[in-house]
């Protein structure tokens, strides 16, 4: 799983019959800091997160098992929103 950032919504009216009715996000990768790191990607929203959560997501084979319809091209998913992260060096 990886951190990001959800910074927009992203609005598709064609989509195929597997991705009716799913919203979809914009997530910047994050770092366990908060801090930017790889480029914005796409992805689907199965837990109701929104713009300025810190989520969680799961890409490549993976990201397509949280739908109904295992077999679909589903490339990034969100599968929870972050409520506090703890590192090593937090006091």
């Amino acid at each position: 799983m990886k951190l990001g950032k959800v910074t927009g919504r992203v609005v598709s009216t064609r989509k195929v019959p597997s991705f009716e009715g799913i919203k979809l996000l914009l997530v910047q990768p994050v770092d366990e800091h908060l801090i930017p790191c790889g480029d914005p990607l796409v992805a689907f929203d199965t837990i109701q997160a929104g713009t300025g959560d810190v989520v969680y997501y799961e890409t490549s084979k993976e990201a397509g098992r949280v739908l109904e319809t295992l077999m679909n091209p589903c490339d990034a998913a969100i599968v929870g929103i972050v409520d506090h992260i703890f590192t090593e060096n937090q006091r």
